[in-house]
């Protein structure tokens, strides 16, 4: 029976050793042991061969032999207590019993055969302890006729031998086993909490990544929704501008006042929140010596919007935003449905930006298309739709790049609020977008 990991590592034992150790300064201790027991149970041999009749000799190889077992008591430590026991009536390997019973007490040896080993060696030590001390007290008798030991003499006697041999090995190999197992136990403690750690450090840089990926979305995101729709009715303006140069020079000059307000308009805009930006970027100059992390940037965005939200888009600025539309040539057709009210912030100005953006959308892949504008105001939401019909085939395309975001944007942002959005074309050949936001009690 063989110690385990635990007991290996505290006492210098691992299977890459060679043969049962691990460490040198165990070798030389097990071999150590070894000698002086051989040379306990040598000398020791030569009383047991006086007694049995055998040649010194051969009691002395036989003490040697004996002596030599104590080589394996890490390995075997039940054959070192064995043959410890099957000695002790030649009243040889005191040693060996003393350490194999430590050694045995401090492995991982179930308890029920340390105790049953250990009381034999008990009473095996107590049987050849009774004998030899009744024949010291009948030599003493003998010698001194006046001596008369009482009847209790001989036991307790006998009793305090075994159990001062045979007791402390025991005791203080049980209280090593368990410190050795509460070693292990606590290294494991350590080990587990170590990998948990480790793990929480992970899932903390995967949360900040994802942080910092969906800072990079809204950011985009509010610089698209900031731009792209003026940008894109600037850009249907330049081309009615080319368009009506020559032939109508008044329009052409009212159409270059727009785009140059609208251009005013978007720099602003822009120049407003990338301002934001830098004062969340510039608050301290010890954050401003360090690198700013992308998910402060994107909080400071949204602050800006929410900051903004007063003096932002909302519902009440949809007429315009349709008669900017009309300006640039579109038919637009605004319908409101319902008594109209104040809502909260976020969903005026989500529902702004799906109109706008859907809008933005009609100018680049629709031009020329009737658009109807719906907004109904229902009891506890409010929803708005923007339908196309199919682009005029004669109506001049102003050729506007399209990233694929706009409508995954706007996904995004009614999803965001617990909203429903729908998109998809109409039977017509046209567009349709549709969208619904809770609200929940009016704004003051």
């Amino acid at each position: 029976m063989t110690a385990t990991g635990a007991h290996q590592d505290a006492t210098g034992m691992t299977p890459s050793g060679r043969w049962w150790w691990g460490r040198r300064r165990s070798a030389v201790l097990d071999i150590g042991l070894a000698a002086v027991s051989s040379l306990e149970c040598g000398i020791e041999g030569v009383a047991f061969a006086d007694k049995a009749g055998l040649p010194v000799p051969l009691g002395v190889l036989f003490g040697l032999i004996i002596g030599s077992v104590l080589l394996v008591r890490r390995r075997w430590p039940m054959v070192v207590v064995l043959v410890s026991i099957a000695v002790t009536p030649a009243e040889m390997g005191y040693l060996m019993g003393i350490v194999g019973l430590y050694t045995l007490a401090a492995s991982e040896v179930p308890r029920r055969i340390t105790a049953a080993l250990a009381g034999m060696s008990t009473v095996a030590v107590f049987l050849v302890t009774v004998l030899r001390v009744r024949q010291d007290v009948a030599q003493a008798d003998a010698g001194q006729p006046d001596f008369d030991p009482s009847d209790w003499y001989i036991p307790v006697v006998s009793i305090f031998l075994t159990l001062g041999l045979n007791a402390p090995p025991v005791l203080f190999g049980l209280y090593i086993g368990a410190r050795r197992r509460l070693m292990e136990s606590l290294r494991e403690r350590a080990d587990s909490l170590e990998q948990e750690l480790s793990l929480l450090a992970d899932r903390a840089e995967q949360r900040a990544q994802w942080a910092r990926q969906e800072e990079r979305t809204r950011i985009a995101r509010e610089m698209h929704d900031v731009v792209a729709h003026r940008v894109s009715l600037m850009v249907v303006h330049a081309a009615a501008l080319q368009a009506v140069a020559l032939k109508d020079p008044q329009k052409a000059v009212k159409n270059a006042a727009l785009v140059g307000d609208m251009g005013r308009q978007a720099l602003t805009e822009l120049r407003e929140m990338l301002g934001v930006l830098r004062e969340g970027a510039a608050q301290s100059p010890a954050v401003a010596a360090s690198p700013v992390p992308l998910a402060a940037v994107g909080r400071a965005a949204a602050a800006a919007a929410e900051a903004a939200s007063e003096e932002g888009p909302c519902l009440d600025a949809l007429e315009e935003l349709v008669e900017q539309s009309r300006q640039a040539g579109a038919v637009v057709e605004l319908t409101v449905l319902g008594e109209a009210r104040v809502y909260a912030a976020e969903v005026e100005r989500t529902a702004y930006r799906v109109v706008q953006e859907a809008l933005t959308n009609v100018h680049k892949h629709a031009a020329g298309a009737k658009v109807v504008v719906r907004l109904a105001h229902r009891e506890a939401e409010v929803a708005m739709q923007v339908e196309n019909g199919p682009s005029d085939a004669e109506a001049a395309d102003a050729h506007l790049p399209s990233g694929g975001n706009g409508l995954v944007g706007m996904r995004e942002r009614v999803t965001r609020l617990g909203g429903v959005f729908v998109s998809g074309p109409t039977d017509g050949g046209g567009f349709r977008v549709s969208a619904v936001l809770p609200v929940g009690e009016p704004a003051a």
